[in-house]
C-alpha cells in the first residue's frame, strides 16, 4: 500500500537499474525512463550509485502516488524495450515480487499494465479510481469550469460506487471519460475546435457532437494514447452506453463491484497515457 515502504522502495530500485544483469540501466537510461513515465523536472543523474540515486527520486516522490504507479507501470510496458513484452513480462513478475507484501500487483489488462490492490485472498487484482484522481483531472484539462465540471462528476460517480448504485457508477466512469478527452483534445489541438473532428467515413463533426467513440479512436490517431489503450478504452464506451434505456432493455446488464473494477482499469491506463505524452512535449519544447 501507499506510501512505500522504504525497503519495498530499495528493492524495486535494485530490479530496475539490474546492476551487472542483463538489463542494467546506465545513467542516463534511468533518466530517460523516469522521463517517459512522465516525471518532470528529472534532476540529472549525478554519477553517484545508480541504485541509491533512483531510491532518492523515488523518495523526493514518494507522496505523488500517480507518479510512482507510472514509473512502475513503465518499467513493465513492452514499448520501453527493443523486443517488446518478453522483457516487459520479465521485469512485470520481478516488480510484482517486490510489490506483493505491499498487497499491490501489476496486471497486463488489454496488454496495457495496470497497478492494481490484491484482494483478500492475495490472488487476484482489484482496481479502484485512479489516485489523485480529481487532481489529475485539474493538470490535464486547463480550462478551470470544465476541470472542475469532471471533478464533479467524479465525485459523484464515487457517491454511487460506494452506496452500491453499480449502473450509476459505470455510467459516470464513462461520462468523466468522454468529457476528458473532449477537453483535453480541443485544448491541445487547435486544428480540432477550428475544424471539427472527422469520423471514420471522413466526415467532419462538429466538438459537440463527438462521441466516446470518435474521441476515443482520434486520441489514438493524433498519438495521446497507445492503440492497447485505444482497444481497452472501447470496454468503457460500451458500459458507458448503458445511459440508453433501448440498450438496458436488451441486453439485462447485471452490474456489481467487478464490473465497475473492470471499468476504472483502463482509466489507470488513460490517465497515464495522456500524463506520459503531456511530459514528452513538455520536454521537447524546453
Amino acid at each position: 500500500m501507499f506510501p512505500l515502504d522504504p525497503r519495498t522502495v530499495q528493492r524495486l530500485a535494485e530490479v530496475i537499474v539490474d546492476m551487472e544483469g542483463p538489463y542494467e540501466r546506465k545513467g542516463w537510461e534511468l533518466e530517460r525512463l523516469l522521463r517517459h513515465a512522465g516525471w518532470q523536472d528529472v534532476a540529472p543523474y549525478d554519477g553517484s550509485p545508480r541504485i541509491q540515486w533512483l531510491v532518492e527520486q523515488m523518495v523526493d516522490r514518494g507522496s505523488d502516488q500517480a507518479a510512482t504507479e507510472r514509473l512502475l507501470c513503465r518499467v513493465c510496458d513492452a514499448v520501453e524495450y527493443d523486443d517488446g513484452i518478453a522483457s516487459a513480462e520479465v521485469f512485470r513478475q520481478s516488480i510484482n515480487d517486490k510489490l506483493h507484501p505491499e498487497q499491490l500487483v501489476i496486471t497486463f489488462v488489454g496488454g496495457r499494465p495496470v497497478l492494481g490492490e490484491l484482494d483478500s485472498t492475495g490472488s487476484n487484482p482489484v482496481f479502484s479510481e485512479p489516485p489523485e484522481f480529481e487532481q489529475r483531472l485539474r493538470t490535464l484539462v486547463r480550462e478551470r469550469s470544465t476541470a472542475e465540471a469532471l471533478v464533479r462528476r467524479a465525485a459523484e460517480t464515487r457517491i454511487a460506487e460506494q452506496g452500491g448504485a453499480h449502473t450509476l457508477a459505470i455510467i459516470g466512469i464513462g461520462s468523466v471519460v468522454e468529457g476528458l478527452l473532449l477537453a483535453f483534445l480541443l485544448e491541445n489541438d487547435s486544428q480540432l475546435k477550428q475544424k471539427g473532428f472527422v469520423d471514420k467515413q471522413g466526415r467532419s463533426v462538429r466538438p459537440e457532437r463527438a462521441g466516446m467513440e470518435l474521441l476515443i479512436d482520434t486520441a489514438h490517431r493524433s498519438g495521446w494514447i497507445q492503440l492497447d489503450a485505444k482497444n481497452f478504452m472501447h470496454t468503457v464506451r460500451d458500459f458507458r452506453n448503458f445511459v440508453h434505456p433501448r440498450k438496458v432493455w436488451d441486453e439485462q446488464p447485471e452490474f456489481d463491484e467487478d464490473s465497475i473494477r473492470l471499468c476504472w482499469a483502463p482509466v489507470h491506463a488513460l490517465l497515464n497515457d495522456l500524463e506520459q505524452r503531456i511530459a514528452e512535449t513538455s520536454a521537447v519544447a524546453t
